[in-house]
């Protein structure tokens, strides 16, 4: 097999692998996307004028690591979490699909558009790169951190980030 095959085959399992994963956010399965975690996994939305910047030294919109993503996921399906109840609808377009290996690992990158649906609410647009590391555990690939980097100059005018990215 060729370099350029082995690069088609490893983007088109990545663009199902997201195919996969924003479905599961859209229907909010959480638990089933939880499962796509490695166990040392982090969330990441980095502010809008710092993009590259390092959770460890920088204001995050969201920086979580996998036990608050636990805690996180656990309180979007609480219905007494009333900034998400009922949940919002949320629909991800997932496009420009791009992956390379870094040794054991995977980066990957996806442009993003997530539209959320609140009851009494406008929709809200939300636009901007997925950055990911994922690796293979057991033959499958599992997400070892997950960067939201949105395009918006600011959040104010697209409402709070509870629900996830």
């Amino acid at each position: 097999m060729s370099a350029q095959e082995a690069n088609t085959m490893l983007r088109q399992e990545i663009e199902d692998f997201f195919f996969h994963e924003a479905e599961l956010l859209d229907d909010w399965a959480l638990d089933e996307w939880f499962n796509l975690l490695t166990a040392d996994a982090s969330y990441l939305v980095p502010p809008t004028d710092k993009p590259r910047a390092s959770h460890l030294d920088t204001l995050f919109i969201i920086a979580d690591d996998i036990l608050r993503l636990r805690e996180r996921v656990l309180r979007l399906k609480d219905p007494a979490c009333h900034v998400e109840y009922p949940p919002s609808r949320t629909r991800r377009f997932i496009a420009n699909v791009r992956a390379r290996m870094n040794g054991d690992e995977i980066d990957a990158r996806a442009n993003f558009i997530v539209y959320r649906h609140r009851r009494g609410g406008d929709v809200r647009t939300f636009t901007g790169e997925y950055r990911y590391r994922l690796v293979r555990l057991n033959g499958a690939l599992k997400i070892a951190e997950r960067r939201a980097v949105l395009d918006a100059e600011e959040l104010g005018a697209l409402g709070m980030v509870s629900f996830i990215l």
